[in-house]
């Protein structure tokens, strides 16, 4: 199956997704067909604050246009954050779309998780991943989702986390296992890799970028279909 990705939000998140994704598909001894388009972070980020759901729904639907030229068969959103318009941008597609939140549920019970912590943009945070989790319960702290928030998205645009700020996330992970009885805590940024990467911070963290990747690799190897992969058409 050819999948279509939208990226650029961030650039470094991007380059994850295709380094793991196609990893994950050679791994299988298979190629990868794969197409991405670039959006502007800078306009999602105006639009995510302003809420303007249609606004960047609208943004998606002429990318996922241009993919599905390009003969993608699925398209996914490589940004949680990104993920705030997923309904409406659903409504608009002209390619069924492959939600990285939704999988995140199933994953957590399977782990044996009753809480974790959320570490993401501030809508992650804020909305506890949208409100889609019903089996595992979310939390953060509710008093830093601004400064954890803007800290995240100062990194995303960048590119780069810097050492401060890179101790910064591992010790809100921490004090969300120490303090507010995390299982686990959930990279629910998908540029969080450049914080964590590398890092071994004494507790149990999930990307939740991995868990999408899964997905992708496995409707790109016609393991899976989309309707067992929960596409959303």
């Amino acid at each position: 199956m050819h999948i279509g990705l939208i990226g650029g939000i961030g650039v470094a998140a991007t380059v994850v997704y295709y380094q793991r994704l196609s990893t994950a598909v050679a791994s299988r001894g298979r190629s990868l067909d794969l197409t991405i388009v670039h959006a502007d972070v800078q306009e999602l980020i105006r639009n995510s604050l302003a809420d303007e759901k249609v606004k960047q729904a609208k943004v998606y639907s002429e990318l996922i246009n241009r993919l599905k030229a390009a003969g993608a068969d699925c398209v996914a959103i490589t940004s949680l954050g990104g993920h705030f318009c997923y309904d409406e941008t659903v409504k608009r597609s002209s390619l069924p779309m492959i939600s990285a939140v939704k999988p995140l549920d199933g994953y957590f019970a399977s782990k044996g998780y009753d809480t974790v912590g959320l570490l993401g943009t501030r809508v992650v945070m804020q909305t506890k991943l949208y409100g889609q989790l019903q089996q595992t319960r979310a939390l953060t702290f509710e008093d830093e989702i601004e400064t954890l928030g803007q800290i995240y998205q100062d990194m995303a645009v960048e590119g780069r986390c810097s050492d401060q700020n890179r101790e910064l996330f591992l010790d809100a992970g921490r004090r969300m296992v120490d303090d507010l009885g995390a299982d686990a805590i959930v990279l629910a940024g998908t540029d969080l890799n450049l914080a964590f990467d590398g890092q071994k911070p004494g507790y149990k963290v999930i990307d939740a970028l991995d868990v999408h990747v899964d997905v992708l690799a496995r409707l790109a190897t016609d393991e899976t279909t989309l309707k067992e992969a929960g596409a959303d058409i």
